[in-house]
Order: structure tokens, then sequence, then C-alpha cells
């Protein structure tokens, strides 16, 4: 009869505990919902002659987060062929040759972690680790982005290189045209904290 109780004691205590941990631990997970309409990706390559800017679309995004953790989880998904840089000629090359849009038609952050304090209100500065997928090649990376939340509004900023010659792209430089090995890309990311 005393091991009964004494297990039911443990049972109740078990679940006191459950209730009481749960709330500090749903609280710290948060879902960024992006709104591809109000999100870019923007690029910037130099070349001995000018720099090129141009664009790519987010097609569709979503990120959890926990704060109590520090593991990241989902994936922002970038159209391949949306590349936009104000030439014609260039953004065909660009989707065809160096991208093989059509073989690939979506590049791919997926975060796993995070290190900073996450602000459900305000500013905050996270460092974002995750893999970047090009090509159908995964490539870890470190993004430091800066995350404004007003509401349940967010607004996440981040700048980061990607060595895309090393990484298996096609070189677009030409006897008379060097371009730097490296593409700058900045992201603008609008979406909104989900329950």
């Amino acid at each position: 009869m005393l091991d009964c109780f004494l297990s039911r004691l443990f049972r109740v205590a078990l679940l006191l505990a459950a209730v009481l941990l749960s709330p500090p631990l749903l609280r710290a997970q948060q879902n960024l919902l992006i709104d591809p309409a109000r999100s870019d990706v923007h690029f910037t390559l130099g070349d001995v002659l000018h720099t090129v800017h141009g664009t790519f679309h987010v097609q569709q995004g979503g990120i959890a987060f926990n704060s109590a953790t520090g593991q990241a989880s989902g994936s922002i998904v970038i159209d391949a062929l949306s590349g936009q840089s104000g030439n014609s000629a260039r953004d065909r090359r660009m989707t065809n040759e160096e991208l093989k849009a059509e073989s690939y038609k979506n590049v791919t952050f997926a975060p796993t972690r995070f290190t900073g304090e996450f602000h459900s209100e305000g500013d905050s500065s996270l460092q974002i680790h995750g893999l970047l997928t090009l090509l159908g090649t995964a490539h870890e990376i470190d993004v430091p982005m800066k995350v404004q939340v007003n509401g349940n509004q967010v607004h996440a900023s981040g700048t980061f290189a990607v060595p895309y010659v090393q990484w298996g792209l096609k070189d677009p430089s030409t006897l008379m045209l060097r371009v730097s090995k490296e593409v700058q890309i900045d992201l603008s990311l609008m979406g909104s904290l989900q329950p």
C-alpha cells in the first residue's frame, strides 16, 4: 500500500513539475513566418569596371527558434530563376550558366542554431548558423542578423559573403572582365511571429 501511495505521489510530482516548467519553455519557442511579398535578397558583385547590384525573390520561409536552447529549424527558400541585375543578357548567363536554375530552381538556407539574446520586443543581434544549399550542395555558414520586433511584426536583416567559385559555381570572368570570387548577400526579411 505504501508503494502504491509513493508511486502516485511520484506521478503527481512529475505532473506538477511539467506544469510548472512548461510555460517558460513554451514562451522560449518563437515561430517566424516570413512574408515573401515584403522580403528580398540583394546581391553585390564587384568587377574591375563597376559593381553589379541585383535581387532575388524569397519564395517562402519560416523559422522556429528556441531562446532557451539556442536551437533553430525551418528554411528560407529563394527562387533561383528570379535573379535581376538590370541587364537581361547578364541575367540569362547568371540563371542558366552559373546557377543552373533549370536543374536547381531553389537556393535554401536552413538555420540550425543561433547565439545572442532574442528580445520579443525591440532590437536583437543574433548570429545564425545553418546550411546554405546552392547547386544541390549544402555549405555551413554563419549569418549575423539584426532583428527588430514591433508587436508581432518582425524585420530581420543580415549580410554575408558567398565564395561562389570555391563552392563550385562557374566564374563569369572573361579575358577582358575580371569579377570578384565572392558575392555579397544582403537579406531583408519581413514577417510575423506566430503562436
